[in-house]
């Protein structure tokens, strides 16, 4: 898991000053199509060191459908039987997927988000509390931990150390707090800064906005240096112009990320700026980011020659 590739944005952002640079960070290329692979194989490590985790317990938490796919395809591979409690809109996709492993989906009120699965989860833990082991990615300080050993250095070392701002999308928090003090630690002068919702009623996908959500026990907001809310419509329309001038399919949340990216990145004249892609778009293709969607036609940038002689170009 992890060694994903840092990719430059080279179309949708143009206009930028010429020595500003954005790139993201593609999630998707781990085995279990998301960034939730790195705090989901921590969690159950740390489970499995400290004797929570047993073969006789089932493994059990609440997810919007990434966390849970992990969880359910480590707990595979391990042999664990795994449970997870999901809003009942999560995407059909993503659902398939956390069934093909072998897992069990259990619904949650979808008016509820991802908080009436938190609750949910509780309840049934309670009623049968010897019987799971829940790796609470809300609370698990391993969650952030995983970004903090992994996905810190890697951006470090791939941006060669020159990254100025740092943005990801906040969901249980565990990428923007472990990554952000990693890159602190190499260098104070890093600006790290949450991407959420711009509104309680929104349709991010995997987000939260703080103010009028549970705010998970590993989020410390004081250690950010900002956040920047993100507006369902223009995260939307990002996803599409990804698909359309950078040939990446993705999904709402780096729609949003990728709108916060661009927003900062504006107002610069120097600087590196990396978030991170969570997963790819095709788990989403089934909701409504993608109902009424109409198709433009593609147009050729003006790089493509330039491209073409040099496939590589914006890998790292």
């Amino acid at each position: 898991m992890g060694r994903t590739p840092l990719l430059r944005l080279t179309q949708v952002t143009a206009g930028l000053a010429p020595d500003v640079r954005v790139w993201a960070k593609l999630e998707g290329f781990n085995p279990g199509g998301s960034v939730k692979d790195r705090p989901a194989l921590c969690m159950l490590q740390r489970g499995l060191a400290s004797g929570e985790l047993t073969p006789e317990k089932v493994i059990i938490d609440s997810t919007s459908g990434n966390t849970g796919i992990a969880l359910a395809m480590i707990g595979a591979a391990l042999g664990f039987r795994v449970e997870l409690v999901v809003p009942a809109n999560v995407s059909v996709e993503r659902r398939r997927i956390i069934e093909a492993y072998g897992a069990k989906a259990i619904e949650s009120d979808p008016l509820e988000g991802s908080d009436g699965a938190i609750r949910l989860c509780r309840q049934i833990i309670a009623d049968d509390p010897d019987r799971y082991f829940k790796p609470d990615q809300y609370f698990n300080e391993a969650n952030p931990l995983a970004h903090y050993r992994t996905t810190g250095p890697e951006i470090w070392e791939q941006t060669g150390g020159r990254v100025t701002h740092f943005l990801a999308g906040i969901g249980t928090s565990g990428t923007v707090m472990g990554t952000g003090r990693y890159l602190k630690e190499r260098n104070s002068a890093v600006q790290v800064l949450a991407v959420e919702p711009d509104d309680a009623f929104h349709g991010l996908e995997g987000l939260k906005h703080m103010a009028s959500s549970i705010v998970p026990g590993i989020y410390h907001e004081g250690e950010l240096d900002g956040k920047v809310p993100a507006p369902t419509d223009e995260a939307y329309e990002m996803v599409y112009r990804l698909g359309r001038e950078e040939g990446l399919l993705v999904g709402q949340s780096a729609g949003a990320a990728c709108w916060a990216a661009l927003t900062v990145a504006q107002k610069l004249e120097h600087g590196d700026v990396v978030t991170v892609f969570p997963d790819f778009g095709d788990k989403y293709l089934s909701t409504n980011l993608w109902q009424g969607w109409s198709h433009r036609a593609p147009r050729f940038p003006a790089s493509y020659a330039v491209l073409a002689q040099d496939p590589d170009l914006r890998l790292v």
